[in-house]
């Protein structure tokens, strides 16, 4: 029986693509249920907005919502991102702020909670409290209100965030120049040999997830990151 876990091959920024190869058992089965039964957290109201702009393609052809699979059917499906400047909207949430002042503040990130909005996250994430809470929040280069650095989803801790330009230059320096430090506690398993050592490599998007990132020596992230 064939996987039919979706592919991601590489994106055009605009789009959210998977792709499917129809299992050779597969009963006739509309493919809004089937995409539905395949793709995790999807709505069948943007299922229906992808066929209606012709986002929905089996064999190379736009179909509509109602359309029934068929075994070895390829589909490929294309999901519009919503705009960046879209997503950055205030949400109510509970943050836990550990520090405050006029210029900055420090929060504790829960485990489970995303930093900003981005690929497969386009709400609930801690910018979406933080512009919700704080008016005025200073950009950074990548236009993420407030936002100095960050943490990983999975990953608990304390993030500053500036409120002023100023503290926004300031921080970003210190980050940047590395006269700032960062302490991060983890759970290890098995048998380390060394109670010190250095890690040393690049890190990058997973070739084949990229809601995750991996360690590459210096070719494999050469070859990785190629079109």
């Amino acid at each position: 029986m064939q996987d039919n876990a979706p592919q991601l091959p590489e994106e055009d920024n605009l789009h959210e693509h998977y792709t499917f190869t129809v299992d050779k058992g597969q009963a006739p089965l509309r493919i809004d249920k089937y995409l539905m039964n395949y793709i995790e957290s999807i709505t069948r109201s943007k299922i229906q907005n992808a066929a209606k702009s012709e986002g929905i393609l089996v064999n190379n052809t736009p179909v509509k919502s109602n359309y029934k699979v068929r075994p070895n059917d390829h589909i490929r499906v294309m999901f519009a991102h919503p705009t960046y400047e879209a997503l950055l909207v205030g949400e109510d949430m509970p943050l836990d702020i550990v520090y405050e002042d006029k210029e900055l503040l420090v929060v504790n990130k829960p485990a489970g909670l995303v930093v900003h909005p981005g690929h497969g996250n386009y709400s609930g994430t801690l910018i979406n409290g933080l512009i919700h809470r704080f008016d005025n929040l200073p950009n950074n280069s990548s236009e993420r209100p407030g936002l100095v650095h960050r943490i990983d989803k999975d990953t608990s801790g304390l993030l500053v965030v500036a409120k002023t330009e100023q503290a926004m230059s300031h921080l970003s320096l210190q980050f940047s120049e590395k006269t700032s430090e960062r302490e991060y506690v983890a759970i290890v398993w098995g048998n380390v040999e060394d109670d010190e050592g250095t890690i040393e490599g690049n890190i990058g998007r997973h070739p084949k997830n990229r809601l995750q990132n991996t360690v590459y020596l210096d070719d494999e992230a050469n070859k990785a990151n190629q079109p």
